[in-house]
């Protein structure tokens, strides 16, 4: 009786708990008190197991739930003893309005109050791709007394930087894991300048970085920056043509057979560079690859070997990497694929079919005014890919409408002090929920940063010291990259420099040329090892001191990425030895013809699906053509089987007679 009086009150309580939840106006009293729709959620279930399961509930909240259960009470009465619960588990509902002014974005250009005080002339140069935007801003950049260039790629700004300094007018060169200050240079921060340049604006609106572009542009100006009296800003739009043409063609490639010199296959992803350059070296053509987790040096000397009209590269395999920094003798664009993974704002990581504003990017390499094509050609590989692009280059680009934001270490240091227990993973997630931005702004993904914050939380480590470090750009898909990471901040924390041979013992320099793939992609991580002690060193001198001898085994690494690159076809076949030419595939399988169950297991590898998959996608094999062929297969391994099981019979047949003839 006790017990099934027990799961009658148990049900009773859960009954009016669920009621209380659905409440549309206990969820607006929650949400006006900063529970948001997710932390209200979360609240609610800790509150709800805390009542059934706790065996003695404080007397006050004891009388409540039993007026409630019994008719004598309302369901709202729940509220405070609900709210007093969530704060214990949320203590920053109890300094809410401090929070809530410390996390006000929407007036995100009041951080730069010196920008403020002085008018601005902004000019923004409008245009496609190979219009001269670029260049025009440079040149008035080259030309004032002073000035800044900003940029996203190192590439860019070493090409900016040597430009100058060959010019003789002495400049800095800063990047994230470089700072070169030539002998009667000064540090552009302290020093006013007459014009900045800000280059690829479009990336204000990158759901992870376009924060930093964000920065530049309040902080700064849009593209040219002049220092004058006291006033407003004003914006002169100065609008380019594109320089040569390009032209969409009627007809995909279909096949690797048929590429020509100065072609580009565009893929967006590292396996199908590997994949395709193989196949066309197999054909007897070399080929330069470029994708972004090259060292810049090896990007360069790729994009040289396919621009030197004495080299035999004819043919150029990259990502999108090509789409920004680099200049290329390209003819015609060959889009291998249009779909390619994507974050949004929310973090969500999912394949989506390349934006306008993507395709024209990449397709306006072709024919570039600076090449010997100056006339570019834009198509796919595969014939059911060629109407989408052109659906998709038919479309205007969306305006740039917002962009992105990002907490500052002051930002949080102050959240930390109002919540000193909470990790910084968890500050940063409260300011996000908590932060309040106008139709202009949005807040940029943090995952990247909350990845890294999670990964060093057990090390003990001062807030800005870990704000830093999870502020480092590192590739979180390396797991060599990631685990030294950790090994470099656990080494911080202890107070103990990272000396050039900690550093080489952790690396295991000196490296070997790479004799596989597997060995290339390991090697790309080291290069990024190397890129994260330098871009801490400018961030904590004192602990990360040898930059110099760091920055000489860098570009012995970058000679020998550069060496596996040259040789990636080889690297290929030795790291899947099983991907052979069409032809060769043939040849082998009817060497093997007559082996018996061998010949049964060739064939069987023969008809991989993946491998079958990737013939028909290269264009070497038809859906039709391939049914046929294993048809073919089929029936000559059914043949096999046929005759190894008559040469099996006959042969104990005889056996059989051998042992009949000893008997007698």
């Amino acid at each position: 009786y006790s017990l099934h009086y027990l799961h009658l009150i148990f049900y009773i309580l859960l009954k009016v708990l669920n009621r209380f939840y659905k409440r549309k106006e206990m969820q607006k009293l929650a949400a006006d008190s900063g529970l948001d729709a997710r932390l209200f959620h979360q609240a609610f279930i800790s509150f709800r197991k805390y009542i059934l399961e706790m065996t003695s509930l404080p007397a006050d909240l004891h009388i409540i739930l039993n007026d409630i259960c019994c008719g004598a009470g309302h369901i709202d009465d729940i509220y405070p003893y609900f709210m007093r619960h969530a704060k214990q588990i949320f203590p920053m509902l109890d300094c809410m309005d401090d929070l809530r002014k410390i996390s006000d974005l929407r007036v995100p250009a009041n951080w730069y109050p010196e920008a403020r005080a002085i008018q601005r002339k902004v000019i923004f140069h409008a245009g496609p791709t190979n219009s001269g935007k670029t260049y025009h801003a440079i040149q008035r950049y080259l030309a004032a007394k002073s000035g800044v260039y900003c940029g996203p790629l190192k590439l860019l700004a070493h090409e900016i930087f040597e430009k100058r300094n060959d010019a003789g007018v002495p400049c800095d060169l800063v990047t994230g894991e470089d700072l070169c200050r030539p002998r009667g240079s000064s540090s552009c921060v302290t020093t006013p300048y007459e014009v900045a340049v800000i280059d690829e604006i479009q990336m204000i609106r990158d759901p992870s970085r376009g924060w930093a572009w964000t920065r530049a542009l309040l902080g700064l100006a849009d593209v040219h920056h002049w220092r004058g009296g006291g006033g407003e800003t004003v914006i002169d739009v100065h609008n380019y043509q594109r320089l040569t043409p390009f032209s969409i063609l009627d007809h995909a490639v279909e096949s690797l057979d048929n590429l020509r010199p100065g072609d580009c296959i565009v893929c967006f992803s590292k396996n199908d560079i590997y994949s395709i350059s193989r196949q066309i070296e197999a054909r007897g053509q070399e080929c330069a690859v470029i994708y972004g987790s090259l060292p810049p040096g090896t990007k360069l000397s790729q994009a040289k070997k396919f621009n030197d009209p004495d080299d035999p590269c004819k043919i150029l395999v990259a990502t999108d990497a090509i789409g920004m920094g680099l200049n290329l003798s390209i003819k015609r664009i060959i889009f291998n694929s249009l779909v390619k993974p994507n974050v949004n704002e929310k973090g969500e990581k999912r394949m989506e079919t390349i934006s306008t504003s993507q395709a024209l990017q990449i397709a306006g390499r072709a024919g570039r005014f600076s090449s010997k094509f100056k006339e570019g050609e834009v198509t796919t590989m595969h014939r059911d890919d060629l109407p989408v692009l052109k659906e998709i280059l038919s479309h205007s680009v969306d305006p740039i409408e917002t962009a992105g934001l990002h907490p500052t270490a002051e930002q949080i240091e102050m959240f930390a002090y109002h919540l000193p227990d909470a990790t910084l993973s968890n500050l940063v997630d409260i300011f996000v929920s908590l932060s309040q931005v106008d139709g202009l702004y949005f807040v940029c993904n943090i995952d990247d940063f909350k990845f890294l914050a999670d990964m060093i939380q057990h090390i003990p480590l001062n807030l800005r010291s870990r704000y830093v470090f999870c502020t480092a750009p590192i590739n979180k898909k390396q797991p060599f990259v990631c685990t030294s990471f950790l090994k470099f901040a656990r080494q911080f924390s202890r107070d103990e420099p990272l000396t050039f041979d900690w550093v080489c013992r952790h690396i295991s320099w000196p490296l070997a040329p790479p004799k596989n793939i597997k060995d290339l992609v390991h090697l790309e991580a080291v290069h990024d090892v190397l890129d994260l002690y330098l871009w801490l060193s400018y961030r904590f001198m004192d602990m990360f001191p040898d930059t110099a001898s760091i920055r000489e085994i860098q570009r012995e690494l970058d000679d020998i990425i550069q060496q596996g690159v040259r040789n990636i076809t080889r690297l290929i076949r030795a790291s899947d030895p099983t991907v052979t030419d069409p032809l060769q595939a043939q040849s082998n399988r009817h060497s093997q013809t007559g082996r018996g169950t061998g010949s049964t297991k060739a064939s069987g590898q023969m008809m991989d699906s993946s491998l079958a998959s990737r013939l028909v996608r290269d264009g070497l094999l038809t859906p039709d053509l391939l049914q046929q062929l294993q048809r073919e297969w089929s029936k000559d391994q059914k043949q096999d089987n046929s005759s190894q099981r008559a040469l099996d019979l006959e042969h104990q047949s005889n056996n059989k007679g051998k042992r009949k003839k000893k008997k007698k």
